[in-house]
């Protein structure tokens, strides 16, 4: 038996986030909680979804007390906010951080015995479904528009945990590729990274079947033509992109993913790492000591890739094939090949400690030990 959530609305497309107040209209919504981060207000792109509600002569209040790795502070104050601002529903506008601070607000208001933010970790389905939730990305990355998951920093504790609720989904998605082309080239790389991760780990989880392979090899397909171009801020490459992590979310989100993403939220947590970046280094790596447990996948992730002539290879050479396709894709885009910069070599036991109990770690394709994981870190310095 498996389950598969899906967002029930999506709009796709230049020009999408005109239908957000049609839908808020339809749906008879009064007055909006806006999520968004200080960046993207500054940088007037959460304007561009403020000014249609304006026009159209909706209510809404802005909230922008978030960090890029959203922490429990940022979301205590967010439901606080949102108590005293009558809204009775949420627009993310933003990347992961923004839809995962609305989604634990969202959920904390409808379920209101969560309010101790660290009760809502790993895999539990709450009493009640979230406040609605409008989600407009503006990188081509987390896919948190479409997916059941978020993840919140413990500043205290120094680690990031993992939400997953099928009742923390958006009921609308809108996935406007103009809402991303003022993404600095960095960061466009960073989140597409993270979103080919994305579809490269749920291909290979232990949980991936038929109807999630269908979106996690499409998906990669996706990402490996478009990401560099998206990256040259090409409206096309932007518009392939935005779509390319949108397919990998409806994969993932239902299968799990592995231990890229356990490191990756250690190095959050310990660095405030860019998740983008820290999945992006430690892919390869990770699909290196992975690719024993994979069987055949690793040629049609090859393929995927856009690698030739993978029908005639030997196991061994289309791993590595795959493995090859990622890291230059990775370079090509401008992603640091190492830890060097980033890993206190002291910190590496806690980092693994953290990453093994991560609640991304059972979906690996192989069960991993603490001390695999710290020879992982490791061989990245």
């Amino acid at each position: 038996m498996a389950r598969f959530v899906l967002n029930e609305t999506s709009y796709h497309g230049s020009g999408a986030i005109k239908e957000i107040v049609t839908e808020v209209k339809t749906r008879g919504f009064k007055k909006a909680f806006v999520c968004s981060d200080p960046d993207l207000v500054k940088f007037n792109v959460t304007s561009k979804v403020t000014d249609l509600l304006k026009a159209a002569g909706l209510d809404f209040e802005l909230y922008s007390n978030i960090k890029p790795n959203p922490t429990i502070e940022n979301v205590q104050t967010g439901v606080a906010a949102f108590k005293k601002s009558g809204a009775d529903y949420l627009v993310a506008i933003g990347g992961g951080s923004s839809m995962d601070t609305a989604k634990a607000i969202g959920i904390i208001i409808a379920n209101p015995e969560h309010e101790d933010v660290r009760s809502l970790e790993g895999a539990i389905i709450t009493k009640n479904k979230c406040v609605p939730i409008i989600a407009v990305p503006t990188t081509a990355g987390t896919a948190a528009e479409v997916t059941i998951n978020y993840v919140i920093t413990d500043v205290e504790k120094k680690r990031k945990f993992v939400c997953v609720d099928p009742h923390d989904i958006p009921v609308v998605a809108v996935i406007d590729p103009d809402m991303m082309s003022s993404m600095p080239k960095g960061l466009t790389a960073a989140t597409g990274m993270d979103a080919l991760t994305h579809a490269i780990e749920g291909y290979i989880t232990k949980g991936a079947w038929e109807l999630s392979d269908m979106f996690h090899l499409k998906a990669i397909e996706i990402i490996a033509r478009s990401l560099r171009d998206a990256v040259a801020n090409t409206p096309k490459g932007r518009e392939d992109m935005a779509l390319g992590q949108y397919v990998a979310g409806m994969g993932f989100s239902n299968v799990g993913l592995g231990i890229v993403h356990s490191m990756a939220h250690s190095l959050g947590a310990f660095y405030d790492t860019p998740h983008g970046v820290a999945n992006a280094i430690l892919l390869p790596t990770v699909m290196e000591y992975n690719a024993s447990a994979t069987g055949s996948r690793y040629r049609d992730i090859a393929k995927a890739m856009g690698v030739p002539g993978t029908e005639s290879m030997s196991e061994a050479e289309y791993r590595k094939a795959a493995i090859d396709a990622v890291k230059k894709l990775s370079a090509d885009v401008g992603i640091p090949a190492d830890l060097k910069e980033i890993v206190k070599p002291e910190d590496v036991p806690a980092l693994a400690k953290s990453a093994i109990a991560d609640a991304c770690t059972p979906g690996n394709p192989k069960d991993p030990t603490v001390e695999d994981i710290e020879k992982l870190y490791r061989s990245l310095l």
